[in-house]
């Protein structure tokens, strides 16, 4: 019987991307706050808090962030904004809700002898749809 005691820890990431979109990467942050957490096996939530922001996983490399960018414009642009509904309500985002929708909202990631278990060139961002403003991710380790 395992008699380790379950730990856990939850902070709060914050923030404000200057222009509409961008991405962060996050890794070194989260991976530190394993470490302040203390957990040796367990898993790792985080989890973007507004509604035109994401988290995800992938590779650090500047082309295929560029391809992201151009991949998500052309699924769901934001001009013009008279095409989405969502903008009649007098906000001009709704592109920004469509690409969250499409990029996640959170990852799972698991801890194992107290790191972050990565596959190869695995990476966490902050991915931001409408930005200008503060925006929150929820990081939240359990484990032992």
């Amino acid at each position: 019987m395992n008699s380790a005691a379950m730990k856990s820890l939850t902070r709060q990431l914050w923030f404000e991307v200057p222009g509409r979109r961008g991405f962060v990467n996050i890794t070194g942050t989260v991976a530190d706050l394993v470490r302040e957490s203390g957990v040796r096996e367990g898993l790792c939530l985080v989890n973007a808090m507004h509604i035109t922001a994401s988290v995800f996983i992938n590779d650090d490399e500047p082309g295929l962030h560029r391809d992201f960018e151009c991949w998500l414009e052309g699924l769901a642009p934001h001009a013009p904004t008279s095409a989405y509904d969502h903008n009649r309500t007098g906000e001009d985002n709704a592109d920004a809700h469509l690409k969250r929708q499409v990029m996640g909202r959170e990852v799972v990631v698991a801890i194992t002898a107290g790191k972050l278990d990565f596959g190869p060139w695995e990476q966490i961002f902050y991915g931001e749809f409408d930005g200008d403003r503060r925006k929150r991710v929820l990081v939240k380790i359990i484990g032992e």
